[in-house]
């Protein structure tokens, strides 16, 4: 054979060779019930390969070791695919992995080559982007909600919208993500279709694991050194307690020090204690309330508010052009330390205004839909986002900006971009949480829109 020949084969062999590498996912290492990859039964011992369809039955699971060690889990009634697994152990930064869960209930567990690329880790669902900031999370998810909860580490969510894609890889970070980590046990993020910045629920009966429990051989999230190496009571599978060794040996913490007695310290003679008293709220006391609306008649277009009469019954906190915002007496609000809200928009008034110059100027009525308002009490910021429809026209709008302490949100300045708010709102405890902002935007170079919404705690 010509030499010229030989080094071509011996060439594409070896490209064949890393491509079948490449492609090669992970291995099944537990298998129970009803469970097929691609068009085949799941067995123990197989391989995943990159693109394949994992689906489980109503009593089936797969455990996926993956290339680098890690642990992925899908449970009962669930559909998934590893769309990338691609490990560079000689440049790590180039990393590349995807997941994503179309339905169902799965666990992710990462290995040693994404946790040194996390900045290249995606797991997508149909409504959401989720990336690392640990490694061990469980996720729920149908084509319209999704809920996370973190075992081990930290991830950061976000919803779909801008520059978040499904198509994108790594973590989606902005000002409509939210982080949560395993010190926040009890808690879970959730994302609802349209909905850009995620909920924060405590507590709630809709955590993955609740919705689809692990069997009694999942291994156990870690807590410490020695938790982490443990299987739940059972027959724990082999393979899966080696990769259960396998991770806690990489994620071994120092020891802690030996604790000592406390010395004795003399015991006082006890003391009738004085009891403190709790202010109670008065129950007849309402909280308050929220008026917005338009208070300037424009020809046919006719005010809601009469800023004469409502300022001597409420307070007027801010008018941006022809509309007002107004707080009615009650209980005041007084914003939480952490968390995040979500709303929903059920009503809104807006108008477009054309200037063609020389004081020539038109007005048409708008609709205002799709709207999302999130609110992060944490950071004390808010995001928000609507659709504003005119005849055949579909225009986005968003703003940000930041939360005061008695409810107050006071939007970032647009600066004449485009398709940015200019708003003012505000937060009460009013119907169980309801929120209202009165805005204005830029359209285009004639036009800007400007209008009142009115939402309801999700």
């Amino acid at each position: 054979m010509p030499r010229y020949l030989l080094a071509t084969t011996i060439l594409a062999g070896a490209c064949a060779f890393q491509a079948a590498h490449a492609a090669d996912a992970g291995r099944v290492i537990f298998v129970a019930g009803k469970a097929t990859i691609g068009d085949h039964p799941a067995t123990e011992g197989g391989t995943v390969a990159e693109g394949e369809m994992l689906v489980t039955g109503n009593d089936g699971y797969i455990y996926v070791k993956t290339v680098d060690n890690g642990l992925f889990i899908l449970r009962p009634g669930s559909r998934a695919r590893i769309a990338t697994y691609r490990v560079d152990t000689v440049h790590p930064a180039n990393t590349q992995v995807k997941f994503e869960l179309l339905s169902g209930v799965a666990r992710s567990k990462s290995g040693e080559a994404v946790k040194q690329a996390r900045q290249n880790f995606r797991f997508n669902t149909p409504v959401a982007a989720i990336g690392v900031r640990g490694t061990d999370f469980t996720v729920f998810t149908d084509d319209r909600t999704s809920r996370v909860a973190v075992l081990t580490g930290g991830v950061v969510v976000s919803g779909f919208a801008g520059a978040c894609r499904p198509e994108g890889g790594g973590p989606c970070e902005g000002v409509a993500s939210r982080e949560l980590s395993a010190a926040q046990r009890g808690q879970l993020l959730q994302v609802t279709r349209g909905q850009v910045a995620p909920q924060l629920l405590n507590g709630s009966p809709l955590s993955p694991d609740l919705v689809s429990p692990p069997r009694n051989d999942e291994p156990v999230a870690k807590t410490d050194a020695a938790s982490n190496a443990t299987i739940n009571a059972g027959t724990p599978n082999l393979e899966v307690q080696k990769v259960v060794a396998l991770t806690a040996a990489n994620e071994q913490q120092p020891a802690k020090p030996p604790v000592l007695p406390a010395p004795e310290v003399p015991v006082a003679p006890p003391t009738t204690p004085v009891p403190v008293p709790v202010p109670v709220p008065d129950p007849a006391k309402p909280d308050s309330g929220i008026m917005w609306g338009r208070w300037v008649q424009f020809g046919a277009y006719y005010p809601k508010l009469n800023l004469a009469s409502d300022a001597d019954k409420a307070e007027l906190l801010a008018t941006n052009g022809d509309y007002a915002l107004l707080r009615t007496p009650g209980r005041e609000f007084v914003a939480p330390n952490n968390g995040s809200v979500g709303f929903a928009l059920r009503d809104a008034e807006a108008v477009i205004y054309t200037d063609y110059g020389y004081g020539s100027r038109t007005i048409a009525p708008a609709t205002v839909s799709n709207g999302a308002l999130n609110v992060d009490f944490g950071n004390r910021t808010f995001a928000t986002s609507f659709t504003l429809l005119a005849k055949n026209e579909a225009i986005p709008f968003q703003g940000t900006g930041t939360v005061g302490n008695d409810g107050r949100m006071y939007g970032d300045e647009a600066k004449g971009r485009v398709g940015v708010l200019n708003l003012q709102g505000l937060l009460s405890n009013d119907k169980g949480g309801i929120a209202s902002y009165i805005f204005d935007g830029r359209i285009d170079t004639l036009r800007s829109v400007n209008g009142a919404t009115y939402w309801l705690r999700r």
